[in-house]
């Protein structure tokens, strides 16, 4: 028999840092065998921002170094560092295809839209408005 959690326990709840949609993996897959790539990680990043934040990347790496987040994810393995972890945590990165073609996108629940290239709303092309 299980005892309920008493009204001052915590309840602690383990969230990835980084996962991915069966889109994304399909098409990392795809990509590791069309592009023969030896690499057995993918790493995934945080760059400084520019007008739009906070900008991501990914790259296939052979080697994680010693600080590195290790997880996997659809059959990936994946590496983040400690800080890209910290802004990174939560996020699901996705493959969408559209007429113009196909891109990786992360949702990062931890992102504030914010641009400072045009407070007017027309639109710059960052996708924060």
């Amino acid at each position: 028999m299980v005892e309920p959690a008493r009204r001052d326990e915590e309840l602690t709840v383990q969230v990835p840092v980084v996962t991915l949609t069966e889109a994304a993996a399909r098409r990392l897959h795809a990509l590791i065998r069309e592009k023969n790539i030896p690499a057995r990680y993918l790493r995934v990043f945080v760059a400084g921002g520019g007008c739009c934040g906070l900008q991501y990347g990914m790259g296939f790496e052979d080697q994680p170094a010693e600080t590195d987040h290790q997880l996997e994810s659809q059959g990936i393995s994946l590496l983040v560092d400690p800080i890209s972890a910290s802004y990174l945590w939560g996020s699901t990165i996705d493959y969408v295809e559209d007429p113009a073609g196909g891109f990786f996108q992360i949702h990062n629940p931890n992102a504030l839209p914010s641009c400072g290239c045009d407070s007017s709303g027309s639109g710059c092309g960052c996708g924060s408005h």
